[in-house]
Order: structure tokens, then C-alpha cells, then sequence
């Protein structure tokens, strides 16, 4: 009988948490999680750099922590404020909220939840990271709501992901530096320009349901300027922020890199009217998904290899 009295309990549990890895697949998916993988590693590109490649290790799990729990806790409440747009949305009627894999109160929950991971991070780092938490969450709060009132949606968007970057700077610092603004202005830039990309995908939908965006508001061409004019201000930003760094070549070798990255996103682009739902995602994602982890490695590069910040 405690056998099978064992067996049974032991079954139940298998079973909990069969289910509570499912929905927690489907919170990932719904969120996007793998996109955590756009400011991160800009994040710890400014770790490197104001840090000398020396960064004090007690901080580097609370930053970490702090950047993914904001980036995916925004990505939640974006889903839930656009529950109704997406549903009508043809590209994105399929997503997990929109056909019941995920309820509404789980990603109202998980929201929650990465903002009291975001408010723990920032109280163990410093006052000021701690004080930042309410600009933060109309940041965060704000993106959700731009797009219904102007086309500048993008940059917000990007203003938002860059203060991943500005929020490393302090946590390591404790105030506002001047030599802090080129990098966090460079993903600024450089997010509003894949956004504005990305977006070329609805630009009919955008206008029948009175949604702005600049695809929406200019037409593609024009909008494809706006991107290239962007991502000009990331390189920009970066050369100027390894200036004032001091770094070495393998810093500009990945400078460099990006810059091919995002000249064949803007190709993939331009040559995509007859089917953008097979080339958009692949361009303005998974491209710069791969540029930021590629940007990280040679910077690691220029820190630690000999001749570097630490080498």
C-alpha cells in the first residue's frame, strides 16, 4: 500500500511540474525570451569598458539580473496592453495569448514578478539605480502605449532598451557621467533602426487600425532611410565611446562587423516588398540577435587579449 500510495504521489508530482514547465515555455514564448540577447551584451560591453575588465563580480549578477528581468518584464506587459491588436493582426493572431497557450493572469503575474526581480536588483546595487526604478517603469510602461499616438514609437523603444546600457554605467558609478551617453545613445539608435524595419511587415495593418509607426506614416523607402540614418548614429556612438575608452583594434574590428551586419540587414530589406513575412523577421531579429553577442566578443577581445584594457 506505501508503495502504491508512493508511486502515486511521486506520479502527481512528475505531473506538476510536466505542467509548470509547459506553461513556463509558453510564458517564454509569449515574452520572447532568446530577445534578451539585443541589450545584454551592449550591457556588458559598458561593464567592460567603465570597469577596465576588472568588474567588481558582486555587482555583475544584480546588472544581469536588473537588465533581463526589465527587458522581459516590459515584453509581458507589451503583450498584455496589445492583447486586442495582436488578435487582429494576421502576423501575430497566432501568438500564445491570442490562442489561450498562455492566460492573461499568468503574464499579468509574471509582470509582477520581473518588477519585483527589477526593484530587488536595483536596491542591492546603489541609491540611485534604486531611485530609477519609477522612471523606469513609465519607460517600460510607456513603449506599450506610443504607438497609438506617435510615429516616433521607435525611438522610444530604443530609449527604453538603451537604458540597459545607462543603467550598467550607474550601477557601476553611482552618478551621470558624460562619457556614459555615446554607447547608450548608439543602442538607442540602433533598436529604433530594426524596429523601423521590422514594422515595414504592417504597414496596411498599422494604417486600417490607426496605428502610427514610421513605415505606417512615410512609406517603405522612406522608412528604410530612417533605419540606415539610425544605425549611422550606432556607429557613430560606438566608434566615439571606444575613443574614449581607449580601446585597441579588436574594438573597431567589431565596430567594423556590425556595421557589415547591419548594411545586409538594410539590403535584406530594401529587396523585400514581394514577401516581407519570410525576410523582415530574419533582418531586423535574428541578424541582431547575432550582432550584439558578436559586438560583446570582440570587445572581450580588446579587453583581455594582450594590448588590451587588462591584457
Amino acid at each position: 500500500m506505501r508503495s502504491s500510495a508512493g508511486s502515486t504521489s511521486a506520479g502527481r508530482s512528475l505531473v506538476l511540474i510536466k505542467r509548470l514547465l509547459r506553461r513556463g515555455r509558453g510564458i517564454g514564448r509569449a515574452v520572447m525570451i532568446e530577445h534578451s540577447l539585443f541589450s545584454l551584451p551592449f550591457a556588458l560591453v559598458a561593464l567592460l569598458s567603465e570597469s577596465a575588465g576588472r568588474p567588481p563580480w558582486s555587482t555583475v549578477g544584480w546588472i544581469i539580473l536588473a537588465v533581463v528581468a526589465a527587458r522581459n518584464g516590459a515584453n509581458a506587459l507589451n503583450r498584455l496592453v496589445d492583447e486586442k491588436i495582436d488578435a487582429e493582426n494576421p502576423r501575430t493572431a497566432d501568438r500564445p495569448l491570442q490562442t489561450g497557450r498562455v492566460r492573461r493572469l499568468e503574464l499579468i503575474l509574471f509582470t509582477l514578478f520581473c518588477g519585483l526581480l527589477l526593484l530587488v536588483s536595483a536596491w542591492m546595487l546603489n541609491p540611485l539605480c534604486l531611485a530609477l526604478v519609477p522612471a523606469a517603469a513609465v519607460m517600460i510602461m510607456g513603449y506599450s502605449y506610443t504607438k497609438r499616438f506617435t510615429w516616433l514609437c521607435h525611438y522610444w523603444l530604443g530609449f527604453t532598451c538603451s537604458a540597459a546600457v545607462m543603467g550598467t554605467f550607474l550601477a557601476l558609478t553611482g552618478s551621470f557621467q558624460w562619457r556614459f551617453f555615446p554607447l547608450t545613445g548608439a543602442v538607442m539608435f540602433w533598436v529604433a533602426g530594426f524596429d523601423i524595419i521590422y514594422a515595414l511587415q504592417d504597414i496596411d495593418h498599422d494604417r486600417s487600425h490607426g496605428l502610427r509607426s514610421i513605415p505606417a506614416r512615410f512609406g517603405r523607402f522612406p522608412a528604410l532611410g530612417f533605419a540606415a540614418a539610425s544605425f549611422a548614429v550606432f556607429m557613430a556612438g560606438t566608434v566615439m565611446h571606444g575613443l574614449l575608452y581607449g580601446f585597441n583594434a579588436w574594438y573597431y574590428a567589431g565596430v567594423a562587423v556590425s556595421g557589415g551586419i547591419l548594411c545586409w540587414e538594410l539590403l535584406i530589406a530594401w529587396k523585400s516588398e514581394k514577401s516581407p513575412e519570410n525576410r523582415i523577421p530574419f533582418a531586423a531579429y535574428k541578424l541582431n540577435q547575432t550582432l550584439s553577442p558578436i559586438f560583446l566578443l570582440f570587445a572581450l577581445a580588446a579587453v583581455y587579449l594582450p594590448g588590451g584594457l587588462h591584457g
